[in-house]
């Protein structure tokens, strides 16, 4: 079972005595899983409306380039999600459709289209001239990384890491992400995540940025500052597929075939 950090908040009660019969003490509690399940284990998460929503915004940008599944009213009409109501099985089911029919540089580019669309023009240049890449930049948004992306991979934590040389806190520790374990696919981590996030911070944003997945623990080191070596001379290059994980996988394949195509 993973480790989960519950908080409370209560409301006080009004002193006037008048305000007390009015006033009734309550509290809520949400839980957010902060160690992952192990290996084999499905991690278990409450998501909350911000994440839900999180998760409907990314899913509804990404539906225009996936296959549609259609689900149809009472009236015929094509039933819409309100963003809220989204989880992240569907999410990842819509990730999904986006890999079906099209290359490996098609899907990548589909994910660049969709971080763009989800950003106010002129954005990119605007991150250029806030966070030119020095050292603090690097630091800064490792460390916004981890709570702004814990509904997307799951628990992380800042760590040091070398980079040119140079030690600092610009990195980022996925302890198993959250992607991975629910997709249990490494066409996906790779095409839809590692390559286009890296592109588009490295490209778009002129901040340099490394990912490194573990598909022996579906962990994930993310390096901010370190330029991104070509797919040809990354190790993902030569991962297989997960055959008792994933639903499109090649067991056969020595390599997994969406990496390559």
């Amino acid at each position: 079972m993973p480790v989960e950090l519950c908080y409370a908040t209560v409301a006080s009660p009004v002193a006037a005595p008048s305000a007390r019969r009015a006033t009734r003490r309550r509290a809520v509690v949400r839980c957010a899983a902060t160690a992952p399940a192990p290996m084999g284990e499905k991690t278990e998460y409450r998501d909350g409306p911000l994440e839900r929503a999180f998760m409907g915004l990314f899913a509804r940008k990404m539906e225009k380039f996936a296959g549609r599944k259609k689900k149809l009213g009472s009236g015929g009409e094509e039933e819409k999600k309100a963003v809220w109501e989204w989880d992240y099985e569907s999410f990842v089911d819509v990730s999904r459709r986006v890999m079906v029919g099209r290359s490996r540089a098609q899907q990548q580019e589909a994910v660049r289209e969709v971080l763009l669309s989800m950003l106010p023009p002129g954005a990119p240049e605007q991150f250029k001239k806030l966070f030119p890449p020095t050292r603090w930049a690097c630091e800064f948004n490792a460390a916004l990384t981890v709570p702004f992306f814990h509904w997307l991979v799951g628990p992380s934590e800042v760590i040091e890491v070398e980079v040119d040389g140079v030690k600092q806190r610009s990195g980022v520790l996925i302890k198993k992400c959250r992607y991975l374990e629910n997709s249990g696919c490494v066409g996906m981590c790779v095409n839809m995540c590692k390559i286009p996030t890296q592109s588009f911070f490295t490209d778009e944003f002129g901040l340099p940025l490394t990912m490194n997945p573990n598909f022996e623990d579906m962990s994930c080191e993310m390096i901010y500052g370190q330029v991104p070596p070509p797919l040809e001379e990354d190790p993902v290059s030569k991962q297989p597929c997960y055959p008792s994980l994933c639903s499109i996988s090649t067991p056969s394949a020595a390599i997994c075939p969406k990496i390559q195509n």
